[in-house]
């Protein structure tokens, strides 16, 4: 199993956790799912932070 499908399983447990507690909780299900993404992305090596980083401070295109 990829880091990144294990980071997304994590990150929907957690978030489902939170759904018992309303409709709002919906929006911190997909926050969950996202960073359980984006730090599976990071551990497998496939997405790097400074570029990203950098794209959003308009040092240099993505």
């Amino acid at each position: 199993m990829k880091n990144t499908t294990l980071g997304m399983i994590i990150g929907a447990v957690l978030g489902l956790t939170a759904v018992a507690f309303g409709f709002w909780a919906m929006i911190g299900v997909a926050l969950f799912i996202a960073i359980g993404y984006l730090v599976g992305r990071v551990s497998e090596g496939t997405l790097d932070l400074r570029g990203v980083a950098d794209a959003l401070r308009g040092r240099r295109t993505s």
